[in-house]
């Protein structure tokens, strides 16, 4: 059976207590065993006080005293379940894990040894919402209350944790996330902007950095917080306005900084903010978020066309290394020197060879040969050039010829010989059908003469009419007073019935 074992404090006597809950007082022969003959354990304190009352006037050293408090925290609270929000979590080289564990009103160190020997380490996460089945104790050195983390398991997300992922689900869907929209860093940018406290080692960190690897390229600074309430308006309004900087008379940079040092998630919080993540997703130049350490992730990384995991790398990225970039032109430089010499080398040995050779016994043998064949070349060239522009001239001739067959003169006079031809046509057309037009009208007008009222009247006959103009037919239609016209071939009389 495994037991934890406590000193009371005062003369070394020992308190056991073991895992099956059983508490064990040597110095009152007391033991909790079971149900049947149970002992309280206040009982027990309360006799090895009694036992120690010359004790009680001493003064107590501040191990002692802490040693007493932890000998009560951890009988009286022993092994319980603890829920809350994981938040600064810690994760050592030596395996070992530390965070804090909070709710809306209190907040508890922790500890949890060999973490990825413990059941349930994986759901140990910033902002994760976990249940945690540990031992309360003291941190004596300290002298501060902590719980050692024996087993965890998830209960859900922090409220931290959950506005996070929610506006990182909301970014990622409107596409502020996409690889192929980040921009590539600027090689040689002369003007680096920041954005940071103006107090503190993240600004003289980065100052340092560019200062030594880039001492061409000049730093500006717009100084925010970074972190608590109304931190996160200050950053956007400082990238804004490094993004605008025409219109603020800001100097125009080749690239951004962003970013602060390490710290809870409460303390990074400003750049999880929505308006945080716009400002850099809009921003017109490139930008470096360079929040917290390397565990350390924000909504700004996922925006930012690059992240950094720490300032002092962001400003490294930023900028070339100026001892590196002239190291590497001494190795060129090197480099071309010896191709050159060894190129100049090789030509040296040529001409040397051919001073050496056939052309300082007879050059003029030599060159015999290729002097023909540049003759014969040349003659081809001359023959070949004569043939080609005969060529072209005869087929400038018939261009010509052509060319004056479809000379827009000749159209144009062609086009108003057709248009004059076809105005005499027309002209000739309209005289045939008017001529018979007015053949025909004749004859109707002597039929309609014929035919008509007025060769009656000529032959003595009359018409007579009422006084409303029609035409009487039969005496029924008149009555007497009636007014009367007839109408003979030489004129009209009036008259009435009586």
């Amino acid at each position: 059976m495994v037991a934890k074992y406590f000193s009371d404090g005062f003369n070394g006597n020992i308190l056991t207590h073991d895992i099956a809950g059983r508490y064990l007082c040597p110095m009152i022969g007391l033991m909790r065993k079971n149900n049947s003959h149970e002992f309280p354990l206040s009982s027990c304190l309360l006799n090895t006080s009694a036992h120690h009352t010359h004790v009680s006037e001493k003064t107590l050293s501040v191990t002692q005293l802490l040693r007493r408090i932890k000998n009560v925290i951890e009988i009286d609270v022993g092994e319980v379940w603890v829920e809350g929000e994981v938040s600064n979590l810690k994760k050592q080289g030596s395996g070992h894990w530390y965070f804090t564990l909070k709710d809306d009103n209190a907040q508890i160190q922790c500890a949890m040894f060999g973490a990825r020997k413990r059941q349930g380490y994986e759901s140990l996460e910033d902002g994760a919402k976990v249940r945690c089945f540990a031992e309360a104790t003291v941190y004596e050195a300290r002298g501060s209350l902590q719980i050692i983390v024996l087993r965890a398991e998830a209960a859900g997300l922090g409220e931290l944790q959950a506005r996070f992922e929610a506006l990182k689900k909301k970014l990622l869907a409107e596409g502020l996330f996409e690889q192929s929209e980040k921009r590539k860093m600027p090689t040689f940018p002369r003007k680096i902007g920041i954005v940071t406290s103006e107090t503190g080692a993240v600004i003289q960190d980065i100052l340092n950095i560019l200062a030594r690897r880039a001492p061409w390229a000049q730093p500006y600074l717009i100084p925010v917080r970074v972190q608590g309430r109304g931190a996160e308006r200050e950053i956007a309004a400082a990238v804004k306005q490094f993004s605008l900087a025409d219109d603020t008379h800001t100097p125009r940079c080749d690239v951004l900084i962003v970013g602060r040092g390490g710290g809870s998630l409460e303390d990074l919080w400003c750049f999880n903010e929505e308006i945080v993540a716009r400002a850099i997703a809009s921003c017109s130049i490139p930008v470096i978020s360079a929040v917290g350490h390397e565990v350390d992730f924000t909504i700004a990384d996922f925006v930012a066309d690059l992240r950094a995991p720490t300032p002092s790398a962001a400003a490294e990225i930023a900028v070339p290394d100026a001892a590196e970039l002239i190291s590497r032109l001494i190795i060129v430089q090197r480099r071309m020197k010896q191709s050159i010499a060894t190129k100049m080398a090789q030509f040296q040995w040529r001409i040397d060879a051919m001073r050496r050779g056939a052309l300082q016994r007879n050059g003029e043998r030599l060159l015999r040969e290729p002097t023909m064949r540049v003759d014969g070349l040349r003659e081809r060239l001359q023959k070949t050039l004569q043939l080609r522009l005969a060529e072209i001239e005869q087929r400038l001739e018939l261009v010509k010829l052509s060319h004056r067959a479809q000379h827009p003169l000749l159209l144009l006079q062609r086009r108003a010989e057709g248009i004059e031809a076809l105005r005499k046509r027309m002209h000739l057309t309209v005289t045939q059908q008017l001529s018979a037009r007015e053949k025909q009208l004749r004859h109707l007008e002597n039929i309609l003469r014929t035919l008509g009222p007025e060769s009656s009247l000529q032959r003595g006959y009359s018409i007579t009419f009422d006084e409303k103009g029609n035409v009487l037919r039969s005496h029924n239609d008149v009555k007497s007073g009636a007014k009367l016209i007839t109408r003979l071939a030489d004129g009209e009389i009036a008259s009435k019935v009586e």
